[in-house]
């Protein structure tokens, strides 16, 4: 992560803990803009995305890798809270064990260790066109209003 000061750091720790909808922004060659909710999880460094190689967001990042993710919280005191990061994805489709271990940690911050055990999610780890995004960010953004 970025040198970020130590209570920003831990902000952004702590509010990524929670699995929110990120909202992913990827561009295709020509610079069109496309803008999608995504599942993610965040290690501390690196953010972790899981999509479909034959989805738009994947296909504009074989040609574009910059991407910038938002999550963001509109507490019921009306505060907003969000960490926007930036940076270059990669884009991984092997080693097998290193998907299928992503993708379950994914999987189960949103549907719980034990409904990632059903066949849905299952299939999803397991699919072959399942790609895991990588987003080491270089910049990190955190905004509160």
């Amino acid at each position: 992560m970025e040198s970020l000061p130590p209570e920003k750091r831990d902000f952004v720790n702590t509010f990524l803990a929670e699995p929110r909808i990120a909202r992913m922004a990827t561009a295709n060659k020509i610079g069109q803009p496309h803008v999608v909710p995504v599942w993610y999880a965040w290690d501390g460094n690196t953010l972790w995305i899981s999509a479909y190689a034959d989805t738009r967001k994947v296909k504009d990042l074989q040609e574009n890798p910059l991407i910038s993710v938002a999550i963001d919280e509109v507490s019921q005191d009306g505060k907003t809270q969000a960490v926007i990061l930036e940076g270059k994805a990669v884009l991984l489709h092997e080693p097998a064990e290193l998907l299928k271990r992503q993708f379950t940690w994914i999987y189960s911050r949103y549907v719980g260790a034990d409904h990632v055990l059903e066949p849905t999610y299952q299939d999803w780890i397991n699919d072959p066109l399942n790609t895991l995004i990588k987003l080491a960010p270089n910049k990190i953004y955190v905004w509160s209003w």
